[in-house]
């Protein structure tokens, strides 16, 4: 008779509750190639309220989360394996969140820009602006809103399904609050450029190429960053096409246009609430960006040495 194969014996998986230490789950008969995933599904049938996009389960309670394509067989685990778990709290789909974040300013801005009652005073209700910058600073900001909605919709890809529901407040209050404040005053009846004519034409022109040229030019960039986090996992490099040149200089080009996209819509329509949400995003976006730098030098070796960042040479 055949002698039983030693790496497919059946495993047992004991779940704690990582603060309490309090027995949750028992698992008998798990297969040895299981997945952390698939561990996660066997967990919610005996804890429904537990799905498994809000569950973490780790090694050590006070340990980094597993991954869900993580086997159960290459952990450094026994036969039996004791996992600790942390509810993450409700789930919510990434392209739900960037959805809604996104279309609110788009709705809210044309509010504004139509003058629809209830916000300038019965006289101006749908009223339209003497200023030429003003028709083109909602051409500009719709478009902008209306190509993160495809971006989402059909480039991004998300290395998480699911973010905490909580989140969606946050960002929605972010995205959500600046549109009307900047819409409130680059449409209000009594918006008035400080400038000479010359002057003016000048930053039409300047905030006119910044804000609509350089904002769709991410659709490049986006379609190339997820190469970094696709299963092959290369290094994202410049093709052909002119605007995905700036990866010779930073390493994440995506935040480098949508930086220039707003710096660009402040100078054209000369407007306080437009520079402090540029200034804002700019912070977020090289915090997120320096992250994404460390890690890809600590994976890729041959990582190109002269990418900065976000900003060439500087930052």
């Amino acid at each position: 008779s055949k002698h039983p194969d030693p790496f497919h014996t059946l495993r047992e998986v004991e779940i704690l509750d990582a603060k309490t230490r309090e027995k949750l789950c028992f698992l008998d008969k798990v297969e040895p190639h299981a997945t952390i995933a698939e561990i996660k599904n066997l967990f919610t049938k005996t804890h429904p309220q537990w799905y498994p996009a809000r569950q973490s389960l780790r090694l050590d309670p006070k340990g980094k989360s597993l991954k869900d394509e993580d086997v159960l067989q290459k952990l450094p685990v026994g036969t039996t394996a004791t996992l600790y778990f942390r509810d993450l709290g409700a789930q919510i789909s990434w392209v739900t969140v960037f959805l809604t974040e996104y279309a609110g300013p788009l709705f809210i801005y044309l509010l504004f820009y139509f003058r629809v009652p209830f916000i300038y005073g019965h006289k101006y209700d749908f009223t339209s602006s003497r200023h030429t910058v003003v028709h083109l600073a909602c051409i500009c900001h719709s478009f902008h809103y209306v190509k993160r909605l495809l971006e989402t919709l059909f480039v991004h890809r998300f290395s998480h399904g699911t973010m905490p529901l909580r989140n969606i407040f946050k960002n929605c209050t972010y995205y959500w609050g600046f549109a009307a404040w900047m819409a409130y005053y680059i449409n209000h009846p009594l918006y008035t450029l400080r400038s000479s004519a010359g002057e003016t034409g000048a930053r039409h022109l300047c905030g006119k190429e910044a804000g609509s040229a350089t904002s769709p030019s991410t659709w490049p960039c986006g379609t190339c960053g997820p190469l970094v986090r696709s299963k092959t996992r290369k290094i994202p490099y410049p093709t052909k096409n002119p605007f995905t040149w700036l990866f010779l200089l930073v390493s994440c080009p995506n935040y480098t246009y949508e930086v220039g996209s707003w710096i660009g819509f402040a100078i054209m329509t000369q407007c306080l609430p437009v520079a402090l949400f540029s200034l804002v995003g700019f912070t977020q976006m090289t915090i997120w960006a320096k992250g994404k730098h460390r890690s890809y030098l600590k994976e890729f070796r041959d990582y190109p040495p002269l990418r900065m960042p976000i900003i060439p040479f500087l930052l």
